[in-house]
């Protein structure tokens, strides 16, 4: 079978790592329950639940290896993750640094015990990790005899770190690149041409990102909006063409509007004329369409550029049950009845799954939520107003503020370069007073959306619904002609 990935947040790493190497050079036990991911790059665990094993209560030394899980432990463990479908794995740790493998005595008692604990799980996956101090193997266990290891763990916060049973080899310099490589170096650029990102609305911050990620060398896109260019796009779509949204003024209005560009195209043919090579799925649908969201849980970081509290519902919801990272740009220029400008705004607003939760902090307003809901309101697409004969101010420099910042925070977090005490909070840049601030985001420990209680959707992967729209039937034929 292929082998699987893991996402790990990274502050249950840190508790999972301390409880490992207290620095008493023996081994400790744990647990992980994680939630399942099935995309079409293979499966991937979400972590969801971490048990620490009490040394000499419920991790003691074992009958044919050096320490075990007590049985009574195991059961409980396996009960709780057969009852919530999430995979259960146990956890121990061995010497060494960055590489790292399962002993002969670990892989026999693997054979041993989890044909039994399939049995017990009732179709979820069983399996083990061990680690070392910057490295993680993994063998994971099927109903039916499949069997695969571990390729590599994502542990998720501001900055990522990717760890891996034994040292990657070598990056190679990729000559185009040579400039920018020479910031994170060629293992930095490699991994950005493996890196897969969504971007949700492609309109005028959209179309920014997609260029900025185009040309820092990001292998593989999603993108999703249902709009189509119109002539008052123009001077906010970068490399937009006048042929993309201005029609002859005889034509029919149905056949006028099938002749403009899909927003998910022309940003398809940005990228490709910055990287040639990159891979793009443009899906000409809502976010917010079942089949469409489904595109997005396996992405390796999202850009939220739409502005209806659905998507931001959305994407919220699939950071945290997920493990995705993600940031939400916007900009706003509030202008009153009277033509009174107020005070001009973007913001870039970095989402992990352990903080920055839109709902904890007021983001989604559940009136508006409502009246998205209805069917004239849905058809106003990505809108900034609730007039829908009004069309909102949108200026392409302060998208570029928000984008600019939202793509650098990208490219810090991807290749693990961001500082350990780097800021946080959100960016804010008000245009008008010339100064930019940060919003520190906060947490409710009992988020149904962030949180690690019982009746959140943290970590739960394939186990929870995300709220979205039944259907949708975006063309998955125009998405390959992309």
């Amino acid at each position: 079978m292929k082998p699987w990935r893991m996402s790990i947040p990274a502050g249950m790493y840190e508790e999972l790592h301390g409880h490992l190497f207290p620095g008493d050079g023996d081994e400790h036990g744990a647990v992980i329950l994680a939630g399942i991911c099935e995309s079409d790059r293979g499966l991937r665990l979400v972590a969801r639940e971490l048990h620490l094993a009490t040394d000499g209560v419920h991790y003691v030394p074992g009958r044919r290896g050096y320490r075990m899980l007590k049985a009574e432990y195991i059961q409980g463990r396996i009960l709780r993750a057969r009852d919530r479908r999430l995979a259960y794995l146990a956890i121990h740790n061995h010497g060494g640094t960055d590489s790292v493998g399962f002993s002969g005595p670990d892989m026999a008692s693997h054979e041993r015990g989890y044909p039994a604990l399939l049995d017990i799980g009732r179709g979820v996956p069983v399996g083990a990790l061990v680690l070392a101090r910057t490295a993680v193997a993994g063998d994971l266990w099927f109903p039916g005899g499949g069997r695969a290891e571990l390729r590599e763990t994502a542990v998720v916060g501001h900055r990522r770190q990717l760890l891996f049973p034994r040292p990657a080899a070598k990056a190679t310099a990729i000559g185009m690149y040579h400039r920018q490589s020479r910031l994170f170096g060629n293992a930095g650029q490699e991994l950005l041409q493996r890196t897969r990102v969504g971007i949700v609305g492609l309109g005028g911050a959209g179309s920014v990102l997609a260029e900025l990620l185009g040309r820092l060398g990001v292998g593989e896109f999603v993108l999703s909006d249902p709009d189509r260019a119109e002539e008052t796009n123009l001077p906010r779509l970068l490399a937009a063409r006048r042929g993309d949204a201005v029609v002859p003024a005889w034509l029919p209005q149905r056949l006028a509007d099938r002749l403009r560009t899909y927003k998910v195209r022309m940003a398809a043919r940005n990228i490709r004329r910055a990287n040639r090579r990159a891979r793009v799925e443009g899906l000409p649908g809502d976010f917010l369409d079942a089949d469409v969201a489904e595109r997005f849980k396996d992405c390796d970081f999202l850009f939220l550029a739409a502005d209806t509290m659905g998507a931001r519902l959305l994407f919220n919801a699939v950071v945290h049950q997920y493990g995705i990272p993600g940031i939400q740009v916007g900009a706003k220029v509030p202008v009153d009845e009277d033509g009174v400008v107020g005070n001009v705004f973007c913001v870039s607003r970095m989402v992990t799954p352990e903080q920055g939760c839109l709902w904890c902090n007021g983001l989604i307003n559940p009136g508006r939520l409502q009246d998205e809901a209805v069917p004239e309101a849905a058809r106003r697409g990505y809108a900034y107003v609730d007039d829908a004969d009004v069309a909102a101010p949108s200026v392409v420099t302060l998208n570029a503020v928000a984008c600019a910042h939202a793509a650098d925070d990208f490219l810090f977090h991807l290749t693990g370069l961001r500082y350990d005490d780097a800021e946080t909070g959100w960016f804010r840049w008000n245009s008008r007073r010339g100064v930019a601030g940060y919003d520190l985001p906060r947490r409710d420990d009992a988020c149904a959306e962030c949180s690690r209680a019982d009746h959140s959707r943290f970590g739960m992967g394939d186990n929870a619904e995300l709220p979205t729209r039944p259907g949708g039937g975006y063309s998955r034929r125009f998405s390959r002609q992309l």
